[in-house]
C-alpha cells in the first residue's frame, strides 16, 4: 500500500491495499490485465515457455510422449517462416469445400466430419454428465454462437453493439478480400452471414439466461429432437456412428430448437453457407501467415482493448498447451510444485470443510432434514489438489504429423478429440478427471461429480505460501478454498446432491426461504457502477453467494486460532483481487461474465462482517460501511 495515498481503508479496502501496485503496473500491451493473478499467470506462462524453448532446442529433455507431440506443435506454431509462405492456403481446401454445399442434404453427407472437426453447424451438440444421473453421459443440444458478445448486444439501442459490429464488418471485408472470390461474391458471402448471424441471436439464450441453471435440463425424446432439426438428418450420424439412438436428448435452450426450422432451411441454407464461410475463415486467421492472424485478431482486439497481438513465441505455446493441456499442467506439477505445500493446503482445506459442517448447523433457514443432506454432500465432496496422478487415455491417441501446416494438424487434433468425446456416450463417467490443468492459475467446484479442484500454479503468493501467516493465507487460498467449497450451495450448486445429480434434497419451506436469501445476494450487487457499466446481480449472483460463503467461513476458523490477524486476513485478501483492467474489458466481463469486476469482489463480501468493522472502526460516515439491516451472510 502506498504511504502517500490518501485513501482510507474505511473508504476502499481493494485501492488502500493495492494503491501502489495498481500505480505501478503496467498492462502488457497483448493482454487485457495486469497485476494478482494474472502476474502469477504471466511467470508460470515464462516459465514454461522457457521450458518449451528449451526441450525444442534439445538443451532440456523431453520426459514422455506427450510433452513430444505437445513440443512438436509448438515448433509448427512457431515456424513463422512456413506460416508467412503458406500463408491461408492451409484454409482454402476447406472453404471451398463449404462454398461446394448446394443443399442442406449435401450438409448431411460430410455431418460427421463438421461435427468432428468441430466447424461451424447451425446447432452445437456436445457430450456432457447427464445432470440427473452422474454415472452417465448424455448428448446435450443447444445454439450457436453469435458475433458480438452475447445477443443483448444486438438491441436498436445497444451503441457499443454497433461499434463492435462495424469493426468486426471491416476486418471481416479485408479477410474475404484474400479469398478466391469476386468482389460481388465476397458481399453477398458478409452480407448472407449477418443476416445467418442476426437470425441465430433472435433464439439464443443471454449470458442472464445461462446463469439459471435448473433451466438447463429439458430431456427431449431423441426422435422429438431429430424431427425439430429437420432438414439435419443428425439420426443418420448417430445410427452410424454408436450402431443405437440414445433414448434422448438434453436440449439446454428449448426456445432455439422449437424456432430451428424457420432459421436452417432450404430458403436459408446459402446464408447459412456463407455463415460458415465466414467462421471458418476468421478462426482459421489465427494459425496463418503474421499479417492474415494480425488482421483476423482486429475484432477480439476491440473487445479486449488490446494494443497488439501476442508473440509468435507466446502463441505457440498456448497453442500447445491448449492442445495438451493435462500432459503439460501434470509436467508442471511435478517439477515445480512442492510436495509440503501441496500437505499444507490439503489440511486447510479439510478444516474449511469441517468448519463449514458445524455452520451448516448453525443456518437457521435449514430444516434438520436439509442439513442432514448438506452434511452428506460436504462428507462426500472430493479434493483434488495441484496435479493429477495420471495423464487420461486420449492424450496417447493425439497425433502431430511433422510435414502438416500448422491449421492441418490443429484440425487432426480436434478431430481425435471430439472423436473420443463421443465414443463415450454409453460409458461411465470417470471421476478421477480433472477439470482443470496443474499449470492453471485457477480453481473450480464440478457440480456433477461434488469435486473442489485447485491446480498446483494458484497455490502461490498472494493467495498461498508457506512464509504467510496463517492468517494471511486463510485470507488467501482460504477464501478461494472455501468460495469453491460454496459453489455447492450456492444458487446453482445448491440444485445436485452430494453425487452430483440434478435433484431437489431441500424442503420447500427451506428452498423457499434459501431463494429469499439469494434475492438479497442479487440485490446487494446489482447496479454497482464500474468502468460505465454496471454490475447484474442476476448474472454474479453465484460467485457472489461463493464469496461471501468463502470468507464467513475462514472468518469462522479464524475465531479459534489464538492470535489471528485479521489485518493479515483482510489485506491478503484484498491483494489476491489486485488487477488491472483495459476498461474495453471490464465492460465486455461485466456484460458477460458470471464473476463481478475484482474490486467489487474485494470491498463488498467484507461489508457483511462484524470482524471488518471491528478490525478497522468502520463508522457509518465511512463508505464502506453497510448498515446491519442490509448485511447478508448466507453460509
Amino acid at each position: 500500500m502506498s504511504l502517500e495515498s490518501k485513501i482510507r481503508i474505511q473508504d476502499d479496502l481493494y485501492h488502500f491495499v493495492n494503491d501502489e501496485t495498481l500505480r505501478q503496473v503496467v498492462i502488457p500491451s497483448d493482454e487485457p490485465t495486469a497485476g494478482g493473478s494474472s502476474e502469477l499467470d504471466k511467470a508460470v506462462e515464462r516459465l514454461l515457455m522457457a521450458d518449451f524453448s528449451a526441450m525444442a532446442s534439445g538443451e532440456k529433455s523431453i520426459p514422455d510422449e506427450n510433452l513430444r507431440k505437445a513440443v512438436l506443435l509448438y515448433q509448427k506454431a512457431r515456424d513463422l517462416h512456413r506460416r508467412n509462405q503458406e500463408g491461408i492456403t492451409p484454409l482454402k481446401k476447406e472453404l471451398a469445400g463449404i462454398l461446394a454445399l448446394s443443399s442442406p442434404s449435401s450438409l448431411n453427407a460430410v455431418l460427421k466430419d463438421w461435427l468432428f472437426f468441430d466447424r461451424p453447424l447451425p446447432f452445437q451438440l456436445d457430450i456432457e454428465t447427464d445432470m440427473k444421473d452422474s454415472s452417465r453421459r448424455a448428448l446435450v443440444l443447444y445454439g450457436p454462437d453469435t458475433i458480438l458478445p452475447d445477443p443483448s448486444y444486438y438491441a436498436e439501442d445497444h451503441e457499443q453493439g454497433k461499434q463492435f459490429l462495424n469493426i468486426f464488418v471491416t476486418m471481416a471485408r479485408q479477410l474475404l478480400a484474400l479469398c478466391d472470390l469476386s468482389p460481388e461474391e465476397q458481399e453477398k458471402t458478409l452480407s448472407d452471414a449477418l443476416l445467418f448471424d442476426r437470425e441465430v441471436a433472435k433464439r439464443v439464450k443471454s449470458s442472464e439466461d445461462w446463469a439459471d441453471e435448473k433451466k438447463k435440463y429439458n430431456p427431449w425424446p431423441s426422435g422429438s429432437v431429430f424431427k425439430a432439426l429437420a432438414p439435419v438428418e443428425l439420426a443418420s450420424f448417430l445410427s452410424s456412428f454408436y450402431g443405437r439412438l440414445p433414448k434422448q436428448i438434453i436440449v439446454y435452450d428449448p426456445r432455439f430448437l422449437k424456432s430451428f426450422s424457420s432459421l436452417f432451411n432450404e430458403g436459408t441454407f446459402t446464408q447459412f453457407k456463407h455463415w460458415a464461410y465466414m467462421w471458418t475463415l476468421i478462426s482459421g486467421t489465427s494459425y496463418c501467415d503474421e499479417n492474415t492472424r494480425h488482421l483476423g485478431n482486429t475484432y477480439t482486439r476491440a473487445l479486449e482493448g488490446l494494443k497488439e497481438d501476442s508473440s509468435i513465441e507466446k502463441q505457440a505455446f498456448h497453442i500447445a498447451d491448449d492442445s495438451f493441456s493435462e500432459p503439460i499442467g501434470v509436467y508442471y506439477g511435478k517439477t515445480y510444485f512442492g510436495e509440503n505445500a501441496k500437505q499444507d493446503v490439503i489440511t486447510m482445506t479439510k478444516a474449511i470443510i469441517a468448519m463449514y459442517r458445524k455452520r451448516i448447523m448453525t443456518r437457521s433457514f435449514l430444516s434438520p432434514k436439509t442439513k442432514k443432506k448438506a452434511i452428506l454432500k460436504l462428507d462426500k465432496m472430493v479434493i483434488k489438489m495441484g496435479y493429477p496422478d495420471h495423464v487420461e487415455a486420449i492424450y496417447d491417441t493425439l497425433s502431430v504429423e511433422e510435414n502438416s501446416s500448422l491449421y492441418e494438424a490443429l484440425g487432426v487434433l480436434e478431430k481425435q478429440k471430439n472423436a473420443y468425446a463421443f465414443s463415450e456416450l454409453f460409458l461411465p463417467v470417470d471421476r478421477s478427471r480433472w477439470t482443470m490443468a496443474g499449470d492453471s492459475v485457477n480453481a473450480c467446484y464440478e457440480s456433477s461429480s461434488n469435486d473442489i479442484t485447485f491446480p498446483a500454479a494458484i497455490l502461490q503468493a498472494p493467495f498461498y505460501s508457506l512464509e504467510q501467516s496463517r492468517s494471511a493465507n486463510l485470507g488467501g487460498i482460504g477464501t478461494v478454498i472455501g468460495h469453491e467449497i460454496s459453489h455447492a450451495f450456492d444458487d446453482s450448486g445448491a440444485l445436485y446432491d452430494e453425487n452430483g445429480n440434478f435433484v431437489n434434497w431441500w424442503t420447500p419451506t427451506d428452498r423457499k426461504k434459501f431463494k429469499a436469501l439469494t434475492r438479497k445476494m442479487v440485490k446487494q450487487f446489482d447496479g454497482l457502477p464500474l468502468a460505465g457499466s454496471k454490475v447484474n446481480g442476476k448474472l454474479t449472483v453465484s460467485e457472489n453467494i461463493a464469496d461471501n460463503g468463502g470468507m464467513a467461513v475462514t472468518l469462522a476458523i479464524m475465531k479459534q486460532m489464538d492470535q489471528p490477524s485479521y489485518e493479515d486476513y483482510f489485506t491478503t485478501y484484498a491483494e489476491s483481487w489486485c488487477e488491472k483492467a483495459r476498461e474495453e474489458y471490464l465492460q465486455l466481463l461485466m456484460a458477460v461474465d458470471f464473476h463481478a469486476p475484482a474490486e467489487i469482489r474485494a470491498n463488498i463480501p467484507p461489508q457483511n462482517f462484524k470482524e471488518w468493522y471491528r478490525t478497522y472502526r468502520v463508522k457509518k460516515t465511512d463508505r464502506m460501511y453497510l448498515p446491519k439491516e442490509k448485511r447478508l451472510v448466507i453460509w
